[in-house]
């Protein structure tokens, strides 16, 4: 089958690999739309630390074939959404209702068992994120996906895996934002996006997108952005004036560098949340006076996966979709084929789309 696989640092390719069938508790899953995240690039890159060569991909959508000893959960022919964090059920966080911190596996490139179903010329190939879905069928824990209507389009579905539940939960289940509440999204790319989303059906009354792009802040009012900023101008300064010189009750930083969340951090009234979204560097810093938060009271809030509990809010939020409150449709600005992803990546690192989908036929 053909893959996308980085095979070390900054280098990456479409290549044919195999892959043996699922073991005990494992789906093998045709699939049939990956989001391109900018996860996946960060893996490239070396922002999010990875072993090599490991397949690409952690957001998607597809079709059960097979599956293995022990699993009940789906069967051959379910539609399914892949979660890139697993819902062991046993571990600390899963039984404490923190399912989105899931310590039943290491994040090492390898199943639960500790090894890969991807191998090239004998050489084991390691998944990202325990699936490494951005290939024509994947070998993942049934630990990580769920069942879905057969109603749904995959590419809708797909984005569901990632940026969706990661900025709409942001907002509703992360932030837990009030109605009436003023909120500020820094970065408005994909999962920016889905902050303003979120924020705008937990009803915030105003919501100020920001970002070096005035097209991508252009798209974010189409997603319920009430007020966008002037990109040559500072951020900060321009937010807090917007709300009579308090700043915001919310503010979400969706970029993952120092400067971006320190300008969140700054925007936030007192007694308000800072809520960071955004993946950055290991050896990226941000600095907070020692003072600040005493005296305003703020609170700094990371954010992992938008607080999911995947097997309940999945299907929550396609439900969204289903009755309008969650645009999906309109995320999906470019679709590619599979030998199409250099593409793809090009065209993310850009700035051209909201979401681009690999379609698999």
């Amino acid at each position: 089958m053909k893959a996308v696989v980085a095979n070390k640092l900054n280098e990456y390719s479409v290549t044919s690999v195999d892959l043996d069938p699922p073991k005990m508790g494992e789906v093998l899953i045709k699939m049939k739309a990956t989001g391109v995240c900018h996860s996946d690039l960060s893996v490239i890159n070396g922002t999010i630390p990875s072993p090599f060569p490991v397949v690409l991909g952690h957001e998607g959508a597809g079709i059960v074939e097979q599956v293995g000893e022990g699993v009940s959960d789906v069967k051959p022919g379910d539609h399914v959404v892949i979660s890139f964090i697993p819902h062991c059920g046993d571990c600390f966080y899963c039984l404490h209702q923190e399912p989105y911190l899931c310590s039943g596996a290491k994040q090492d490139g390898n199943l639960f068992d500790g090894t890969t179903r991807v191998s090239k010329d004998g050489q084991r190939i390691f998944v990202m994120s325990f699936v490494g879905i951005m290939a024509e069928y994947a070998v993942v824990p049934a630990a990580c996906v769920i069942a879905i209507d057969k109603s749904f389009d995959f590419k809708a579905a797909a984005l569901v895996g990632c940026g969706v539940t990661t900025g709409v939960g942001a907002a509703i289940k992360t932030a837990d934002i009030r109605p009436g509440s003023t909120v500020a999204v820094f970065g408005c790319g994909g999962v920016g996006l889905n902050v303003i989303q979120g924020a705008r059906i937990a009803g915030a009354a105003r919501i100020i997108a920001c970002d070096l792009s005035l097209e991508k802040m252009q798209i974010a009012k189409e997603f319920g952005a009430t007020d966008i900023i002037d990109p040559g101008a500072d951020m900060v300064k321009q937010v807090i004036g917007m709300t009579n010189g308090i700043g915001v009750d919310y503010a979400f930083d969706v970029v993952g560098h120092s400067k971006v969340i320190e300008s969140c951090i700054k925007a936030t009234r007192k007694n308000g949340t800072a809520v960071l979204v955004g993946v950055g560097r290991l050896d990226d810093r941000f600095s907070v006076n020692a003072a600040i938060l005493p005296f305003t009271a703020k609170t700094i809030k990371g954010c992992m996966y938008g607080s999911a509990n995947f097997k309940v809010d999945f299907p929550m939020y396609l439900d969204f979709y289903r009755s309008g409150r969650l645009d999906l449709d309109r995320l999906i600005t470019k679709v590619y084929s599979l030998d199409e992803a250099p593409q793809a990546f090009e065209d993310m690192e850009k700035g051209k789309n909201a979401r681009g989908v690999i379609v698999h036929p």
